[in-house]
């Protein structure tokens, strides 16, 4: 087997950055009481995030905003603009991970149907859609204008592809199984040597990222959903692209030098996973100082999935003034949702604040 995982070194910052994610990820069952409704809002503002940020990162344009409407419209089936295939084809590969990753093993197979999976809606490369690369790629890294600004390192030969992919898959399995090296160092590695790879014509990056959330379920980090990594990774994608070059130029000499990019990866699952903290703490806050009158709108609005003023005055009893006062405060909060005006004003849930 071609990789040396023995040369990394656990450094202190290391052991500390597993520790803290780690204890994240044993009091996630504690911190995941918020109500129903709210854990679902907080992961659709986590999905819309990781598919705006992980498109663009590979040179896509449509801002959160637009994929979320792209997203209210998924039924339509058609894409004009392959921005709009992209964004499409990783939102329903991320719903099928979310939904099945406990059985979805990391097989060549699976990884292959995930890739086609994702580029289903691109007519553009219907060709090479769940088969490995045929053709030489290298990884480029684009500005914000979605120009490419240069080559950030080669990658594996078509014909080393496959037995390169065998390998990696077998070793990435055993590891896991045998866990002498912590899973996060696993699925680390697993990334890193993917993306060296690049086995696939097209959607390598994409493919990585959700791989990642694929594996990081599956080893109980089951609060991934809720918060994205993906934005995390284009907010720091110059640290990102160096961290991948620094050890990638490494991974097929005798002593490859993990280090680079098990620290960016362990420090991106560690900003995950604050952000989510600071989420829930805000959600629990908010709830908690919430009026009593308050909170029987937002049960109403639960149960009903949409409410008028006239539907709460008959659940609550109060009087008509009030309830607008406290279906003011709720809308400014995101806690629900104003459609229309006047007479014809009704309200559904809200997404939870950013």
């Amino acid at each position: 087997m071609g990789l040396q995982a023995d040369t990394l070194e656990i450094t202190p910052e290391i052991l500390s950055l597993i520790a803290e994610i780690d204890e994240f990820k044993g009091a996630w069952r504690a911190l995941g009481t918020l109500a129903p409704e709210r854990l679902s809002a907080l992961r659709r503002v986590a999905t819309i995030e990781s598919i705006g940020s992980s498109t663009r990162i590979e040179g896509a344009k449509l801002s959160d905003k637009e994929v979320e409407q792209l997203l209210t419209n998924i039924e339509i089936r058609k894409f004009d603009t392959r921005d709009e295939q992209e964004v499409a084809g990783y939102a329903q590969v991320m719903e099928t991970v979310f939904a099945n990753f406990d059985a979805i093993e990391l097989t060549e197979n699976h990884i292959k149907q995930l890739h086609r999976d994702l580029l289903a809606h691109s007519a553009k490369d219907e060709r090479h859609r769940g088969e490995y690369k045929t053709n030489t790629n290298h990884v480029s890294a684009f500005d914000e204008e979605g120009k490419e600004i240069g080559v950030v390192f080669e990658t594996a030969t078509p014909f080393d592809t496959p037995r390169l992919m065998s390998e990696l898959i077998q070793w990435t399995s055993a590891a896991l199984d045998t866990a002498k090296l912590h899973p996060l160092l696993v699925i680390g590695i697993f990334t890193v040597v993917f993306l060296e790879i690049h086995p696939f014509q097209d959607g390598n990056g994409r493919l990585s990222r959700i791989l990642t959330t694929l594996l990081l379920l599956r080893a109980g980090y089951v609060y991934v959903p809720y918060s994205s990594l993906e934005s995390i990774v284009e907010n720091s994608k110059e640290g990102y692209y160096l961290a991948l070059r620094q050890t990638q130029r490494t991974i097929r000499s005798p002593k490859p030098n993990w280090q680079p990019w098990t620290v960016y990866f362990l420090r991106a699952l560690q900003q995950q996973k604050q952000r989510l903290q600071k989420k829930i703490e805000r959600e629990r806050i908010v709830m908690d100082t919430l009026p009593e009158l308050s909170l029987q709108i937002l049960e109403a609005v639960k149960d009903r999935g949409h409410i008028t003023i006239g539907e709460i005055v008959k659940i609550t009893g109060a009087n008509r003034n009030t309830i607008k006062k406290h279906l003011a405060a709720l809308v400014a909060a995101n806690h629900i949702v104003q459609h229309g005006i006047g007479k014809g004003t009704w309200y559904s849930q809200g997404d939870p604040q950013r």
